[in-house]
């Protein structure tokens, strides 16, 4: 145990060093690389790699490879955007964009194949039920690599509030923050003067350091996959190959059920998308500054952890239908008041209180989602998330795609749009779910999709 323990260990805390900084990174873009929306469409270009490096490269680099390497090596894919940040332009930020989408999937495959094999390995020695340890893995992951949001967050807030010109902001300036946005006007620089190049190449490089000692981490500490292991790692990659994946990935749509769930692994990228871009921006940086984006962005890592851990264990009272209706009244109460609000930074407590509830509400998206795809679809489970991650991935490439296109209000009524036609195909999904087995309660949720939850948000 102690031998598998360390390597889940290994595992975790380089995930933790590692997405410490892209977390920070993502969180900035938006405030950062304002300029003709470079940061947003570098986002939204990372996303779309992400969706073709996830059809096709993660089983072809973890046979060639083998987990140990794959994880070092996609995670170098991440240095490499810490490293394009230094010099923010369209020819450094795109291109490394594209590699780090491209290494996110091998990313995440490897890591899951890893735990799986070294849980399943420990479970045959000890003789006990491999998928509860395999959850006990995961679950040991996924405490220590839900603070990188904080941690990275916290970094970014620290090193921007050394800057000694944070001054008032006017009201002329703070009529162009919010929903109605002033479109010519750069907003990030209405709350305070743009932070210097000292202290944006001091927190880039902290970033890129906790990066390499990432890597370094892995490549010194983690095991290599034994080979009677590796036999079973070698089972596990050749049953889906990339033409079996694919084609059953689009012909999983010939359910009506996956064709109306749709609209609802959309939105979930639609939401975390204006969170990261417009809500960082137009509101927080606009209004406050851009040492306030990591302090708000920490209340929303914290709220969504606690709330998934809260929201995963209660569904099997309440039902998933209940913590949907919940997550909908939610959000749509602050969709109507991020339209209505004019952000001051006198309301302090306010801007703390949007990314709370945003928090809550995504709780319940990524568990249910996920929860409902391991309900309905537990036969074609590998096709099933694949759709997840294809259509999750859309929302976000869609939402930074045209962060830079439309107003803030616009954005919002999309967004609303899209979460009213989510819970309409949703309850066709639980009407057609009625109609074909009456007798079945409605919270059957297996709390092992919980590791799959955070699976599916790179």
């Amino acid at each position: 145990m102690e031998r598998n323990l360390k390597n889940v260990l290994v595992i975790s805390f380089g995930f933790l060093l590692l997405f410490t900084a892209y977390g920070g990174l993502q969180s900035l873009q938006s405030s950062l690389h304002s300029e003709e929306g470079l940061g947003v469409a570098s986002l939204s270009v990372l996303y779309a790699a992400l969706i073709l490096s996830s059809m096709f490269l993660p089983p072809i680099l973890i046979k060639k490879l083998g987990c140990k390497w794959t994880i070092a090596g996609s995670m170098c894919c991440y240095i490499a955007f810490s490293l394009g940040n230094f010099y923010a332009s369209w020819y450094t930020l795109i291109p490394t964009s594209v590699i780090l989408g491209l290494g996110g999937a091998p990313l995440w495959s490897a890591k899951c194949t890893y735990l799986t094999i070294a849980g399943n390995s420990y479970a045959d020695k000890a003789g006990k039920n491999g998928k509860d340890i395999i959850n006990q893995y995961f679950g040991i992951f996924f405490l220590i690599f839900q603070s990188s949001g904080i941690w990275g967050n916290l970094i970014s807030s620290l090193i921007f509030s050394q800057a000694s010109d944070k001054g008032d902001i006017s009201e002329e300036n703070l009529a162009c923050c919010g929903a109605y946005d002033c479109m010519t006007v750069a907003t990030n620089t209405t709350g305070s003067t743009e932070p210097s190049n000292s202290l944006i190449y001091t927190l880039l490089g902290i970033y890129t350091a906790s990066g390499v000692l990432a890597v370094l981490l892995i490549v010194i500490f983690l095991d290599q996959i034994k080979s009677d292991q590796a036999e079973t790692e070698k089972e596990i990659l050749k049953t889906p190959s990339f033409w079996s994946t694919f084609l059953a990935t689009f012909q999983h749509l010939k359910d009506k059920r996956q064709c109306l769930l749709i609209p609802l692994t959309m939105y979930s990228g639609f939401e975390q998308g204006f969170l990261a871009g417009d809500y960082t921006k137009a509101y927080v940086t606009c209004a406050l500054g851009i040492h306030y984006v990591g302090y708000v962005m920490i209340c929303f890592s914290a709220v969504n952890s606690l709330c998934s851990l809260l929201f995963g264990k209660i569904s099997q009272f309440t039902g998933r239908k209940l913590l949907f209706a919940l997550a909908t009244v939610t959000n749509t109460a602050c969709i109507i008041a991020l339209l209505l609000w004019k952000p001051h930074p006198k309301q302090l407590a306010v801007f703390f209180v949007f990314p709370a509830l945003w928090g809550l509400s995504d709780s319940i998206w990524q568990t249910q989602t996920n929860g409902l795809y391991g309900v309905l679809f537990e036969k074609h489970t590998e096709a099933a998330f694949a759709n997840y991650r294809l259509w999750e991935s859309c929302g976000f490439v869609i939402a930074f795609g045209y962060s830079t296109k439309l107003q803030v209000y616009i954005k919002l009524y999309i967004l609303l749009s899209v979460l009213v036609l989510s819970m309409v195909t949703y309850g066709a999904v639980e009407y057609l779910e009625a109609k074909r087995s009456p007798g079945t309660p409605t919270a059957t949720e297996k709390e092992n999709v919980g590791p799959l939850t955070q699976e599916t948000c790179m």
